[in-house]
């Protein structure tokens, strides 16, 4: 059986330098919501984190919170 599953994406700007294992922590925390598919937060790209999720299960406004949630200053930007 086939399950169409529509997915989003987001980019959240994350305002401070911070070090890998930190970005690794925000990472986690953003996996963790019921609905996320996948978190990248490439070193070479570090204030960028990029969100796949299904739209039923969450939304951007959840992601972003979870991620000022981790005591950072962060904001969605489009591409």
């Amino acid at each position: 059986m086939f399950v169409n599953i529509q997915l989003s994406d987001v980019t959240v700007h994350i305002d401070e330098n911070l070090e890998a294992d930190r970005r690794g922590a925000i990472e986690d925390a953003v996996r963790a919501l019921d609905g996320v598919i996948s978190v990248h937060n490439g070193d070479d790209k570090p204030h960028l984190m990029i969100v796949q999720y299904d739209p039923a299960k969450t939304n951007s406004a959840t992601v972003l919170s979870t991620v000022t949630g981790e005591g950072v200053h962060a904001e969605l930007i489009g591409l």
